[in-house]
């Protein structure tokens, strides 16, 4: 069947075309053909999130001193870039990535280095003004405990992803001499601040996208199972460890209130009493939430209790203050 055109229809063909001449053409870099998607991206941010966090507890046990660690920003640039962005001279460290073929970097600014040698020396980790000049080879060999500290916690914030042993190889002071990658190859790069003290300084990784972009699989692996429930074999496994927990049980008598003026007040030789109606449901708490409504009970030469009702979801009771309402307090027996 045929069908003509309105000239309303060809008018909005045409506005559309011009609307696309309209739009910017962006240029495609044929230089840099190995990004990573933008997910990716952010799971790698994440992961070093949690990275920062264990580094504060390992330096600050390792140097015995309060510090802070940020992460300051995960980006994908080629590694002339990275490398420009580096001062001169600086502590590199060219990094195994076992399993995977490749190498990253681990840069240490001399604003950083040079408070924690000082510090490792017993010094008070405050330089002033800032040095910048090379690290010696005694220098060098003091930091490989600071290194080794740094590269364990790298792996072991990976290890959510997949496993990668990270190990030191070599390094260099100068960034220009470190050619382990091709100057237009792409690196993400991750950029971390340590505080110590009045101290602060960059550091800096670098790690291969092609690399990464291997880890894909693991890296969408990892997400799936994050956003699976548990199964049941699961939790049947989880219940099991859990009834051999301990949980304590109070039944609690709640009585009268009284204010806190009469309670200062109280006197030798005056009565209290702790009125509990026999028919009333005693708040029997399991870990100090209240759970279970019961009854008093004997069995034998025991007192029990009689569960009545379950409560669907435990509120937590304290009866020294919630139920005494301003200004009082509440007198239980149990």
């Amino acid at each position: 069947m045929s069908r003509q055109l309105s000239q309303q229809e060809i008018d909005a063909v045409f506005q559309k075309q011009e609307r696309r001449r309209e739009t910017p053409a962006v240029r495609f870099d044929f230089r840099r053909p190995d990004r990573i998607p933008k997910s990716q991206v952010r799971a790698i941010h994440l992961l070093h999130d949690t990275f920062a966090r264990n580094l504060v507890s390992s330096l600050s046990v390792y140097l015995r001193s309060y510090l802070t660690v940020n992460l300051v920003s995960v980006e994908q640039l080629s590694y002339a870039e990275f490398l420009d962005g580096l001062p001169s001279p600086t502590c590199m460290v060219s990094l195994g990535l076992r399993p995977y073929d490749g190498n990253g970097v681990l840069e240490l600014n001399p604003s950083l280095v040079f408070p924690v040698i000082e510090m490792l020396l017993g010094g008070s980790g405050r330089c002033s003004p800032p040095l910048q000049r090379d690290i010696t080879e005694i220098e060098q060999k003091l930091l490989d405990g600071l290194i080794r500290i740094i590269l364990n916690d790298l792996q072991e914030a990976w290890k959510g992803v997949t496993a990668v042993d990270f190990t030191s190889e070599s390094m260099e002071t100068e960034p220009q001499l470190l050619h382990i990658l091709a100057p237009n190859e792409a690196v993400v790069a991750i950029g971390v601040e340590v505080r110590i003290g009045d101290a602060v300084g960059m550091m800096n990784i670098a790690l291969p996208s092609i690399v990464i972009k291997m880890m894909r699989q693991k890296f969408d692996q990892q997400w799936s199972m994050r956003k699976t429930r548990a199964s049941d074999s699961e939790q049947a496994r989880v219940l099991k460890l859990l009834r051999e927990a301990m949980i304590s049980l109070e039944a609690r008598l709640d009585g009268p209130a009284i204010t806190v003026r009469d309670l200062l007040g109280l006197e030798e030789g005056q009565v209290l009493t702790f009125d509990f109606p026999v028919g009333r449901p005693i708040a029997l708490l399991a870990n100090e939430l209240n759970k279970f409504s019961a009854q008093a009970v004997t069995t034998g030469r025991k007192r029990a209790c009689l569960i009545e009702t379950v409560h669907a979801a435990p509120t937590q009771e304290i009866a020294s203050g919630e139920k005494a309402g301003p200004g009082g307090v509440a007198a239980a027996a149990g």
